[in-house]
């Protein structure tokens, strides 16, 4: 068998990189750190891409690909710092109402969700808050395990601190009522993991590019620092943090794929494999953000200098869809 990515999802994954870096350059994430607004021009940008339609089906506009595609683009989103919700957005959401058996709801919304006219936030099981509700569509939110789907009108938005301050986290006030619901019952339990389970992943793929990116600024960083006449790269104790953050980095990475597989192919074991993925990309992240901080010295503290758009992110996705105590427990009890 083989595990490799194809060449078609390389194309795609680098072309995705591309465009970031031109259109999401660190200026624009700090921007967004400022007006707490996100960056609207870049969601046509991302149907442009066919990101916004990559987990819909055809036969609703979407290009009917699944999350081995999708993995590598949500690495690149992670690298770039994408002050987007794309992991709720464009994986969760869409996976959410294609399992509904109401077709009209279907037709009224996924094509719309394909090119990228209509955006879904959702709020769902261990979930404390949602992000970006203030310019969604409409919302999908989880009470007692039934499923809600919420238009603009129907909750009200209660604006919370985060560490990383170009994610939108608000608090969402709503009372339940027949109308809204959309699934309940078993399928929408065993869909409320799947959820999660897409959460969980998709996170872990951004932390691993922004783990990556973390050591490639603090790389050239080494090279460019001196200190008694030579560059900090050159120290033992500078190498070694950089390549115990690449080793852990390079572990992480196929255990993420590898969930991404299972959720594709519905692998029995798909909680265990999701949850060993966002185990080892936190530790990896974490590792990654606290040796940039310690290499980078002083200036790494300072609150404009942009080391602060990655590691800021990285602890809060590192909390994000179950920390690392949560998959742990959760892979003990799978095992044992």
């Amino acid at each position: 068998m083989d595990f490799c990515f194809t060449e078609d999802q390389l194309l795609f994954k680098d072309s995705m990189r591309d465009v970031l870096i031109k259109e999401c350059s660190p200026e624009i994430v700090r921007k967004t750190w400022e007006t707490r607004e996100p960056p609207q021009q870049l969601w046509p940008l991302l149907a442009e891409m066919g990101v916004s339609g990559l987990m819909i089906a055809e036969s609703y506009g979407g290009l009917g690909m699944s999350e081995t595609d999708l993995v590598s683009i949500l690495e690149e989103t992670g690298r770039a710092a994408l002050p987007l919700p794309v992991v709720e957005a464009n994986l969760i959401a869409p996976t959410i109402i294609q399992s509904c058996p109401d077709t009209d709801l279907q037709n009224n919304w996924l094509p719309l969700m394909a090119q990228g006219k209509a955006r879904a936030a959702v709020h769902l099981g261990s979930q404390t808050y949602a992000l970006n509700t203030k310019d969604c569509d409409f919302l999908l939110i989880e009470d007692n395990q039934t499923i809600h789907l919420l238009k603009p009108g129907q909750w009200q938005d209660e604006a919370q601190p985060s560490v990383d301050h170009s994610r939108q986290l608000n608090k969402i006030k709503w009372t339940p009522v027949e109308d809204t619901i959309i699934l309940q019952g078993s399928q929408a339990e065993l869909l409320l993991n799947r959820a999660f389970n897409h959460g969980a992943m998709g996170t872990s793929a951004q932390l691993l590019g922004l783990t990556q990116n973390l050591i490639d600024v603090t790389v050239e960083y080494a090279k460019a620092r001196t200190q008694f006449g030579k560059a900090i790269g050159s120290f033992q104790a500078i190498k070694h943090r950089l390549a115990e953050s690449l080793m852990k980095l390079e572990f992480a990475r196929p255990v993420v794929y590898r969930a991404a597989a299972s959720m594709a192919e519905e692998h029995p074991e798909t909680d265990t494999h999701v949850s060993m993925a966002k185990y080892y990309a936190n530790q990896a992240s974490y590792f990654a953000a606290k040796a940039a901080l310690q290499v980078h010295g002083a200036i790494g503290y300072s609150f404009e200098y942009d080391l602060h758009l990655w590691m800021k992110r990285v602890w809060a996705l590192n909390a994000t869809w179950g920390d690392t105590n949560w998959h742990r427990h959760r892979v003990g009890q799978n095992i044992l």
